[in-house]
């Protein structure tokens, strides 16, 4: 299922997160496979997050990483995305990395994100794309894509990442973090449920996992 933008995306798009869509470039999309319902949108209360013996020790593995927050995509994302893509997503639809697609696929006119930049002293190793979710009464985020530097595969970026965003969510008081979609069976995709606790959309209704 797949909706073209239109003049309101930026309004409709709390709503059509919180019933399980996600965004891509200019898009939203929701997966609607008739005999499959292995995507399941997973979210963070962010106020009730605990982090976890293992997380905490990745912060602290992690500690002298140096985190910037940009309101602009970065001339040195491409080569790192380009990098991330080629080495670990060899076997995806998204390679091999081309300007053109990297273009297509994190930029959106209506939608406004922030990018969650890490480095190892003066080199950038890790980019999170996180979509600012406005509605009228709250302010929710989505960490809509990350990418890293293969060669720090070692120090769990991707998971330093979302707590990262987890921390800078809670220092601003947002309410929800988005993960995307939780798939139980792909390897790639079920780290999310060890963010605790979270809620899955399942047959529409939000529930609770600790």
């Amino acid at each position: 299922m797949l909706l073209e933008p239109h003049d309101n995306a930026r309004s409709s798009y709390p709503t059509l997160i919180a019933n399980g869509f996600r965004r891509s470039g200019e898009q939203i999309y929701r997966p609607n496979c008739q005999h499959c319902k292995a995507c399941q949108s997973l979210r963070i209360p962010i106020a009730s997050f605990n982090y976890s013996r293992s997380q905490k020790r990745l912060l602290k593995k992690n500690k002298n990483f140096t985190i910037k927050i940009s309101d602009h995509a970065g001339q040195q994302y491409f080569a790192l995305y380009q990098r991330y893509i080629n080495k670990v997503h060899r076997q995806g639809p998204m390679h091999p990395a081309s300007k053109q697609h990297y273009d297509e696929f994190i930029k959106s006119s209506w939608n406004t994100c922030i990018f969650v930049e890490v480095y190892d002293h003066e080199k950038l190793i890790s980019v999170s794309i996180t979509d600012i979710i406005k509605s009228t009464n709250t302010i929710d985020w989505s960490a809509f894509y990350c990418f890293y530097d293969p060669d720090y595969k070692d120090f769990s970026l991707g998971k330093y990442a979302v707590l990262k965003q987890i921390e800078l969510a809670r220092e601003q008081q947002i309410d929800w973090l988005y993960l995307g979609y939780y798939i139980k069976d792909c390897q790639k995709m079920n780290y999310k449920n060890q963010f605790k606790p979270h809620q899955l959309l399942i047959d529409g209704q939000w529930m609770n996992f600790k």
